[in-house]
């Protein structure tokens, strides 16, 4: 799952309240400190590849007219680009690596600034963090279909894209990830 930056501070909340709850790590500050440690990490990584999209896409349309004369698959293409710019950015795209590396940067991050305290390998708690990413991304889509299902059960008809609708939307979001812990 691509990370997005809407979802940034529910991952964040999640990875304080895993710390919180492993009882091999001390919390050192309280967990808004570390749900803030995570969300500056997981925010800087995403805006990253934003910039990476960004570039990918003013390639593609720079030589939109080479694009349609070999009627090449612009989707492809941009990921061919992705990854290309991607590799030299040295920039993870591969979701398990991709995690990995942001749990040891937030690791590392949390431990240099003595957010927390623990007698256990590092590896350990890496994989509490790595985890609470990797359950966010598998249950997104799942709470995503609940919420659409509520609100096409809703008692009244909503129009997709109305102020109405985000708010709405956002509210059973919300109360969804509650339910799972992510809040």
């Amino acid at each position: 799952m691509r990370l997005r930056l809407n979802h940034i501070g529910y991952i964040a909340n999640k990875i304080a309240l895993e710390l919180y709850n492993a009882s091999f790590v001390t919390l050192n500050v309280p967990l808004e400190s570390l749900s803030k440690v995570a969300q500056e990490i997981l925010e800087s990584d995403t805006k990253k590849e934003l910039a990476i999209d960004k570039k990918a896409q003013e390639i593609v349309e720079e030589n939109q007219q080479e694009v349609d004369f070999i009627r090449a698959d612009e989707r492809r293409l941009f990921g061919l680009i992705k990854r290309q710019i991607a590799n030299e950015e040295k920039f993870l795209l591969f979701w398990d690596d991709r995690y990995n590396a942001l749990s040891h940067k937030i690791l590392d991050t949390l431990i240099q600034k003595q957010y927390i305290s623990f007698h256990i390998s590092n590896n350990q708690v890496k994989n509490v963090i790595f985890k609470a990413i990797d359950s966010f991304a598998k249950m997104h889509d799942s709470i995503q279909d609940e919420v659409m299902q509520k609100i096409k059960n809703y008692k009244r008809k909503l129009l997709a894209g109305t102020d109405e609708y985000e708010l709405i939307y956002e509210k059973l979001y919300d109360e969804e990830l509650r339910k799972k812990g992510f809040l």
